[in-house]
């Protein structure tokens, strides 16, 4: 049975702990990053282990095939960022894509031919597998072998499947049309229905190979031959030599201050520009001094959202092609605020159309450790299972980042060899107050830079716990010009919208992103996550080595060190680790 996607009435607190803490949107993952922190890593680790688990727990919405970013604060103080994100092969001009994508049509005029969304020419250079090695090289404790365990033993041995997960899967049964792909991510040529034990062998596989022989064998080994192979047989121009020429990049993040947090995200070719334009924007408005239930409250982060979707559209690209404006600075926002009401502010667009990023899904995880590094870490394939490609028996769905591309030339986002495309990738990192640091992000295509600035608003300027600013319901403006709202709105919020001349509609919950928030405030950690998708948050906590009294209302069975013991109320106990069993 499917769940009600538009119901998420369980009540859920913040969690609390005080060496580590993991939020992601799957349960099973969350346990391999907790259990990675037990063992000795560190947040960086736990982000690893993670994302590898989610790549198979949640194959629905990353993958291999995929690209991954990372924001993050070092126990050193210091914040980075990570952007492992492929190119255009060299073969894709505008001209061989427009004559072979207009071959495929039968009659189709090529002045006609858009980018698709889907198909062999969408397929940009993965960035995971190096990204993950070089996190974990560059930050980590443990080897890149160990963090993808658990990965391994959940596509071996099997796992259930949770309830958004297999409503997600139900996609694959009409995008996956190759044998080789349904064989890997379907049943009988059916998605797992909620709680089926599903393996995934070949995916597997993979992952033991990446482990005995690193992150080359996707780009220069077997998996990177198959890759290609996969690609060019379906009409593509994905070469080996494309994928070895891949690296992972440490940009220097981009930041403003929002009411006194400073805000970090990650520069072009991300979408990170536009989170704090609207963040500035919104300050110059006081968006975030009106009354939280105020139609006045939403108006004005709405209009704020959408002159920095129009301006971080139109100018975002990758830089090494076309340079941007200063969107995130102050002086801009202010010039922009000012023409919110008036006739400049009539009609504001996407400057990107037919990007086909609108809607696309991922995963963000967050994790944060005792030392004090926060983690913000988004993997993704863009949509869903990706383009339909699966790299032969490797079990690795193939990314369809390349769709953001356009056909026309004089497109800032047009598609080039070795460019690579507008990514709305973007996971955040927040020093909110004086040792008081936050990985955070949301999910969701062109919803991420708006749920950035709601859930930042709801920590920031309404007080609220990170639980109940990942909760409250949610606005989105879209590219048509509508403004969506949640269902948990109250009526007159939308009928007053309407009055200041919105386009206003009530949507399903599933267009509205999926968050998830790890923070460190003078060493407690705490986490939340998103109660639109499976997830949990989950905390690792240690008593210091010495005497501590157990004050417990009856007889409970304690797990030490791997073993089982039952003790009493007031009992006296000496160790270094417990946890409730």
């Amino acid at each position: 049975m499917n769940p009600d996607l538009d119901r998420f009435s369980s009540r859920r607190s913040t969690v609390y702990s005080n060496r580590g803490v993991v939020a992601t949107s799957q349960p099973l993952a969350s346990q391999a990053g907790i259990a990675t922190l037990r063992d000795g890593g560190n947040a960086f680790d736990a982000a690893v282990a993670t994302a590898a688990a989610l790549n198979v727990v949640e194959p629905t919405s990353t993958g291999l095939g995929g690209d991954v970013f990372a924001l993050y604060k070092t126990a050193d103080g210091d914040v980075g960022a990570m952007r492992a994100s492929g190119a255009a092969p060299t073969g894709a001009t505008i001209e061989a894509v427009t004559e072979a994508v207009s071959a495929g049509e039968t009659g189709r005029d090529p002045a006609d031919v858009q980018m698709p969304f889907v198909g062999p020419h969408t397929v940009t250079v993965p960035g995971t597998a190096r990204g993950w090695e070089a996190t974990a090289e560059r930050f980590g404790r443990k080897s890149l072998a160990t963090l993808l365990q658990p990965a391994i033993r959940y596509a071996t041995d099997g796992y259930p499947v949770s309830e958004v997960v297999s409503s997600q899967w139900q996609h694959g049964e009409d995008l996956f049309e190759t044998a080789h792909a349904r064989e890997a991510f379907l049943c009988d040529g059916e998605s797992p229905v909620t709680g089926q034990v599903v393996t995934l062998p070949r995916l597997g596989e993979s992952l033991r190979q990446i482990a005995e022989n690193g992150a080359d064998t996707v780009y220069e080994g077997e998996i990177a031959e198959a890759i290609a192979a996969e690609v060019q047989q379906q009409g593509g121009f994905m070469t080996v030599e494309d994928l070895a020429a891949f690296e992972v990049e440490w940009p220097e993040p981009v930041s403003s201050t929002y009411n006194g947090a400073e805000i970090y995200e990650l520069p072009p070719h991300n979408q990170g520009l536009i989170a704090l334009e609207a963040l500035n924007i919104a300050e110059n408005l006081e968006a975030g001094e009106y009354d939280y239930d105020s139609a006045e409250r939403v108006h004005y982060f709405a209009e704020a959202t959408k002159l920095a979707f129009h301006d971080g559209h139109h100018y975002i690209t990758d830089p090494q092609f076309e340079s941007h404006p200063p969107l995130g600075t102050k002086d801009w926002a202010r010039q922009r605020a000012e023409t919110v009401g008036t006739a400049a502010n009539h009609d504001v667009s996407f400057g990107v159309p037919d990007a086909n990023a609108e809607d696309a899904d991922t995963v963000l995880l967050t994790t944060a450790d005792d030392e004090g590094n926060v983690v913000s870490y988004i993997n993704s394939r863009f949509a869903g299972f990706g383009s339909g490609l699966v790299a032969g028996d490797t079990g690795i769905a193939l990314q369809n980042r390349g769709s953001s591309f356009s056909l026309d030339s004089a497109h800032p986002n047009s598609i080039a060899p070795g460019k690579r495309p507008f990514h709305t990738l973007i996971p955040g990192i927040a020093r909110l107050a004086e040792n008081d640091w936050a990985g955070f992000g949301v999910m969701g295509g062109f919803m991420q830079p708006q749920g950035h600035v709601q859930v930042l608003s709801n920590v920031i300027d309404y007080g609220m716990p990170l639980q109940r600013a990942l909760d409250e319901p949610r606005w989105r403006y879209r590219e048509s010009g509508e403004l969506i709202l949640e269902p948990h709105f109250d009526d007159d919020v939308a009928a007053r919208l309407g009055r200041k001349g919105h386009e206003v509609r009530t949507a399903s919950v599933t267009q509205f992103g999926g968050a998830q928030i790890a923070r460190d405030v003078d060493g407690v950690l705490s986490g939340a996550t998103e109660p639109r998708k499976d997830g949990t948050a989950q905390g690792f906590w240690l008593y210091p080595t010495g005497v501590r009294t157990l004050s417990l209302r009856s007889r409970k069975l304690l797990s030490w060190h791997g073993r089982v013991t039952e003790v009493s109320v007031g009992t006296i106990i000496g160790c270094a680790e417990m946890s409730l069993w």
